[in-house]
């Protein structure tokens, strides 16, 4: 692959010193380059329309205009380093859009997946106006932030332990326009350090069992490790966070959890354990995997 790459970068040369490139062009060639390294050939269409700063009706309106050297020669790079290393489209953007909306991510953050908003669809029917909601682990925000904007009644809390990360939600909260208050921490220990008691409780946490580190693909590792996995065979957050929900002075009305695809029996089994009154509902996603866990009190 090396040598075809550099065949590539020649004639890449040559062509934006001798040959104005349209962006036509610069897609066709990109999107073919990209299905023969076996990457995802839309990728390449993304990447442009992101380094022309426009939309998708836009862009396709631009298709015979002409690229600059300065955006060719980007592209250029974009495509090449995502054709060698996978590395995901987001990390080349800081853009990711989540539940319709677009959010700024970065190393420091874990990008969104499609079957997190189906946890936003699961619990959206369970919240009233005036609850106090708090989002575990909340990474860029995308959790806290959709709730807020789908249901602005609410008070939205979130924490989480890197206050780098928490600097990516602060700036999605001002960017969308999404008021939340943020707590540096682990889980829950700061909200119950100020005496509020949640009504609501949601979390997305590491859930990976360390063991299967070596069987993921690479582009997952461009993702915080602490977002990721989790000991006690991916259990450890979820243990945190049950005993930490049962210190509470009063008990939530709803916890709600993403799982992983194997985690549908241990995880309402370790609820169970912790508070055996619990009513424990284990949800499907998409594609038909266990991935939300719902505690009810």
């Amino acid at each position: 692959m090396r040598s075809l790459l550099k065949s590539k970068r020649k004639s890449l040369k040559k062509s934006v010193n001798n040959v104005s490139n349209t962006v036509k062009e610069a897609r066709v060639w990109a999107s073919s380059f990209l299905e023969k390294q076996n990457r995802e050939p839309r990728v390449a269409e993304l990447m442009l329309q992101h380094l022309l700063d426009v939309d998708l009706s836009e862009f396709l309106l631009k298709q015979q205009e002409e690229l600059s050297d300065d955006v060719w020669l980007m592209y250029e790079s974009w495509v090449m380093e995502h054709a060698r290393t996978g590395k995901p489209l987001e990390h080349f953007t800081e853009r990711a859009t989540f539940y319709g909306r677009e959010f700024w991510v970065n190393r420091d953050v874990l990008i969104p997946r499609p079957e997190t908003e189906e946890l936003i669809v699961a619990i959206m029917p369970h919240l009233h106006a005036g609850d106090v909601v708090v989002d575990i682990g909340t990474g860029s925000g995308i959790i806290a932030l959709t709730i807020k904007k789908e249901m602005p009644s609410v008070r939205m809390l979130a924490t989480d332990l890197s206050e780098r990360a928490l600097a990516v939600a602060k700036e999605n909260s001002e960017q969308l326009d999404a008021e939340a208050e943020f707590f540096e921490g682990n889980f829950l220990e700061p909200i119950r350090e100020t005496g509020e008691v949640p009504d609501v409780i949601i979390s997305n946490p590491p859930y990976i069992p360390e063991k299967e580190r070596s069987e993921l693909d690479a582009t997952v590792l461009y993702d915080p490790e602490a977002a990721l996995f989790a000991e006690e065979n991916g259990l450890a957050a979820y243990r945190e966070i049950v005993e930490q929900v049962m210190q509470l002075r009063r008990l939530p009305r709803l916890v709600a959890f993403e799982i992983g695809y194997d985690q549908g029996e241990s995880v309402p089994q370790l609820i169970k354990s912790n508070c055996p009154d619990a009513h424990v509902e284990v949800l499907q996603d998409i594609n038909g995997k266990d991935r939300i866990v719902l505690w009810k009190n």
